[in-house]
């Protein structure tokens, strides 16, 4: 049976005509390239706009009975010119003018948003030859807004059987009413691993910026190193930390299936990027493979002799950021004290709500507050049963004069966490960098 290919291209790599034609060359260069999924035009320069930011512009402006005719037009032209770029032959302007009185006729903020894609993937779709298939078609959500996996999978299986090569927009889908609904920003990620997963394609291959992840954030550490090979769990723990090249939901669709993800460079296809397997393929292997990390956390501390010894103490304390609608980070614990770990956004309003509520369910003997704080991920495969890597890891923070605030080691023996405060954040990443 012959290999296939599932290729998405994001919006960096569909931003104009030169960015298509760089893609039809990566298509072309292996015809296992089946089935391509394509963002919206994203930014072509640093004062650029991404049109699913414009279109969303225009919703607004619509809402509110304003004129969006000065914004649609930059949407409109951005299209023309890869259209004419192209060469293309498709009634453009008759696309363009039925979005335009979509918006104007009231269409929710989902449909409008999607029309990014859609244009991007009737273009694309002339371009190369492929057969276009319109993502409400196949990607099935319910009434409510949430995505079905298996009757979008029989549907992906149903069309597709009888198209060999498509282009299938993506980030976003439809209900049975044929109503518009979207996945969170940055979900072509998502539909381009919904439809591997459908196709059982045998990669999935995600075309953006950058030549795979680096081991460190590049705006911290000078020229850090590509990461070649990360297992999805790796994946995992360094998204959730703040390395974000991938949206982090598309690891889910292909990861039952061991479908491996490559993350490639469309302005440098001769890379090989970083390849994402299962996590049986990484056994056996050890050491560091990145470095990430998050800013501005806050700890609240709650100090209680014999705490250990009450029961229904944490069932207590998690209920009061439950009730406020705040998500733990990190629980870090002793055995009279307790450290809760927040986003300091999530709490910045409620800070003393929470503080307060704690005091009367949890009656601690003191509660403190620590503001600043940042959480950095040192993440490997079997790494903190490795004798020497803790070691390692300390030593360069400590000569770095690094004052460490919280340490946390996942059971997964994936991760340590590691909380500093915000001001020492660079100093501490690229001292771990150095650890590698």
């Amino acid at each position: 049976m012959s290999r296939v290919v599932v290729a998405k291209f994001g919006g960096s790599s569909m931003a104009d005509a030169e960015h298509f034609m760089a893609a039809k060359q990566i298509i072309a260069r292996d015809e296992a390239r089946r089935y391509v999924v394509p963002s919206a035009p994203g930014k072509r320069r640093g004062d650029d706009h991404k049109v699913t930011d414009l279109l969303y512009m225009c919703n607004q402006l619509a809402q509110h009975s304003i004129d969006f005719g000065e914004v649609f037009a930059l949407v409109a032209q951005r299209y023309r010119e890869i259209y004419e770029g192209l060469g293309l032959k498709q009634d453009l302007e008759a696309a363009l003018e039925q979005v335009r009185s979509e918006i104007a006729g009231g269409a929710s903020t989902e449909h409008v948003a999607s029309r990014g894609e859609y244009l991007n993937g009737l273009l694309l779709a002339e371009y190369l030859g492929f057969e276009f298939v319109d993502a409400a078609d196949v990607i099935v959500f319910s009434r409510e807004g949430e995505y079905d996996p298996v009757g979008t999978e029989a549907r992906l299986q149903e069309v597709l059987a009888d198209v060999p090569r498509a282009v299938i927009p993506g980030f976003y889908g439809a209900d049975e009413d044929g109503e518009v609904h979207t996945f969170s920003r940055g979900g072509s990620d998502v539909s381009g691993a919904i439809i591997a997963s459908a196709v059982d394609a045998d990669m999935y291959e995600n075309w953006t910026d950058v030549s795979g992840f680096l081991q460190a954030d590049p705006r911290v550490v000078d020229n850090p190193a590509p990461i070649e090979t990360v297992s999805y769990k790796e994946l995992r723990e360094l998204s959730y930390m703040g390395a974000s090249v991938l949206h982090e939901e598309a690891i889910f669709p292909v990861r039952e299936k061991g479908i491996p993800i490559n993350v490639r460079n469309t302005e440098r296809p001769e890379d090989s990027g970083t390849l994402i397997v299962s996590d049986q393929e990484r056994v056996g292997q050890s050491g560091i493979t990145g470095i990430s990390g998050k800013q501005q956390f806050t700890v609240i501390t709650l100090e209680k002799t014999l705490m250990d010894e009450e029961k229904g103490f944490m069932r207590k304390l998690v209920s009061v950021f439950e009730t406020n609608g705040v998500s733990i980070a990190h629980i870090p614990s002793g055995i009279d004290s307790v450290s809760v770990v927040v986003r300091s956004d999530a709490v910045r309003f409620n800070l003393s709500k929470v503080v307060e509520e704690i005091r009367i369910f949890c009656h601690p003997d003191a509660v403190h507050v620590e503001d600043g704080i940042s959480l950095i991920a040192v993440v490997g495969r079997g790494m903190v049963s490795t004798p020497g890597i803790a070691a390692r890891v300390f030593t360069k923070l400590a000569r770095a004069k690094i004052n460490i605030r919280i340490i946390t080691q996942g059971a997964s023996e994936l991760s340590i966490l590691i909380g500093v405060e915000d001001r020492q954040f660079d100093d501490a990443v690229r001292a771990l960098y150095s650890a590698i």
